[in-house]
């Protein structure tokens, strides 16, 4: 067993006035399987760069092992996968390689093949392989889940729980509790480590924002008491004071006609008043302890405009083909308004494709595709690259209102500082977050969204859960999310 030390740790970007960490200290375990959780833009790849040495930082991190990351980034991603294989390690023992790939449902024939011509869960898969091939390392491992379906998954995260001496950044719920035993979390105001899965962490969670809520609701309450009486204590002191003969009855000099009660009456009701806004005070300033990591979890509102008809769409034995090898055949379902459609396969089914044929786009195709007459679609691509300029360009030509679009980000965390960045500097997850407000904010008949989840942060996919199952859109979407799948869909339909 060693540990990884992090002692008094702050770090901003060049030409930031905002630290990303400022005297952050926790240790962790080189044997845990650790899951990282927070929402985005909190820093999480930051600290996994820190942690590999890429940025200048203040404070101390100490570490007695080698650090891994991935996904890696390859040169030539038309060498063969084994060239591959070698530029990520070139040290790799072949027995090591083949064991994992075999555990990770990967053939020996992948290594055979141009790198680029593998799926995105076989690439994925063969960069885990590659690093659990290592020995000594530390791995870091930054968001595995976003080119994996539900299947490949459940795969990964049963391969993961065999495993240890990790760092693992993934906002998939059901993933991380299949194969995490503690949970590092960047929360508001502070890091914290705990043992247990995800679900544990979230847990504990609530009952501490639980608790504190009940405590501020109880600390309001009585320094709104303790106003009420101090301004009643002094009221009457201030009366007092101006009907009192005399002096102080310390004095030793008294006049004629004194009453000492009164000067002793005003002096005790002044010292309570005194005493009582010294309690108001303290109770403030327990009060201002409280409530600093309860995240920001605002209702969300979907702007979705009623059909003249029930149902939206039909397919009937759709198949997609891209030259002679069909990728989907026999397709068929009817969208109904209302309906919450998940549309389920392992990656290279045709998901993507049929979505982008009913949204019009020129897909090769053979059998009937009906769209209601005026049927108003909007669109979440998985794809965030094309994402640049100004948000306020975003809106303009995108036809919905400015200030709307900027609450709806806002309420899903993204700060105004990110807001007036260029789109193409912002995280991936903040990106997607771009592409859901604006599709929230545009009224529409139907919702299609496509893996809108990857990169997007646990808080913000329940916030999403909610806006879905509260105003009950009609929608079809694409999400190997299972518990986001579970929640939300109305029905199910599987190429």
């Amino acid at each position: 067993m060693s540990l990884i030390q992090v002692s008094n740790l702050t770090f901003a970007y060049e030409g930031s006035y905002e630290n990303i960490f400022e005297n952050v200290s926790f240790q962790i375990d080189t044997n845990w399987r650790l899951g990282f959780t927070g929402r985005n833009g909190r820093g999480k790849t930051t600290f996994l760069n820190l942690l590999l040495g890429k940025y200048e930082y203040q404070g101390s991190i100490s570490a007695s092992v080698a650090f891994s990351y991935f996904p890696f980034d390859l040169t030539d991603r038309n060498a063969l996968a084994m060239d591959a294989v070698e530029e990520m390690d070139p040290d790799y023992e072949y027995w090591r390689l083949a064991r994992e790939m075999e555990k990770l449902g990967l053939s020996d024939e992948v290594l055979y093949r141009p790198y680029g011509t593998l799926s995105n869960g076989e690439q994925t898969k063969l960069q885990l392989a590659v690093l659990f091939s290592r020995e000594n390392h530390f791995l870091l491992i930054d968001e595995p889940t976003n080119h994996l379906d539900i299947r490949g998954r459940e795969l990964v995260s049963r391969y993961l729980s065999g495993k240890k001496g990790f760092l693992l950044v993934s906002h998939d719920r059901a993933f991380l509790d299949g194969c995490v035993d503690h949970i590092l979390s960047i929360n508001r105001a502070n890091i914290q480590v705990c043992k247990g899965n995800f679900s544990t962490w979230m847990e504990n969670k609530q009952r501490q924002d639980d608790f504190e809520r009940a405590e501020n609701d109880k600390l309001k309450k009585e320094i709104s008491r303790l106003q009420e009486t101090a301004r009643e204590k002094a009221q009457w002191a201030d009366t007092a004071e101006g009907r009192k003969i005399g002096a102080d009855p310390l004095k030793v000099d008294k006049p004629k006609n004194y009453k000492p009660y009164q000067g002793a009456k005003a002096a005790k009701a002044m010292a309570r008043a005194k005493a009582i806004g010294q309690r108001r005070t303290a109770a403030i300033e327990e009060k201002s302890r409280l409530l600093k990591n309860i995240e920001r979890s605002d209702t969300l509102k979907i702007f979705q405009t009623p059909f003249h008809s029930s149902r939206l769409a039909e397919l009937k034995d759709v198949a997609v083909c891209y030259g002679e090898r069909p990728v989907c055949e026999h397709v068929g379902f009817v969208i109904q308004q209302g309906d919450r459609i998940a549309l389920q396969g392992p990656n290279g089914s045709g998901k993507s494709s049929i979505l982008k044929l009913i949204c019009g786009e020129e897909i090769p195709y053979t059998g009937q595709l009906w769209r209601g007459n005026g049927l108003r679609i909007s669109y979440v691509s998985q794809d965030t690259s094309n994402l640049r300029g100004k948000l306020s360009d975003l809106a303009r030509d995108s036809g919905i209102d400015e200030s709307l679009f900027l609450a709806m980000l806002s309420k899903l965390d993204v700060g105004k500082t990110q807001m007036e960045k260029d789109l193409s500097n912002l995280s991936a997850g903040q990106k997607k977050k771009v592409l859901l407000a604006k599709s929230i904010c545009e009224p529409a008949h139907l919702h299609i969204w496509d893996e809108p989840m990857n990169y997007i942060d646990v808080i913000s996919r329940m916030q999403i859960e909610e806006l879905l199952l509260q105003f009950q859109p009609t929608i079809l979407f694409v999400e190997h999310d299972k518990a986001f799948c579970e929640n939300v869909a109305t029905k199910i339909v599987k190429l």
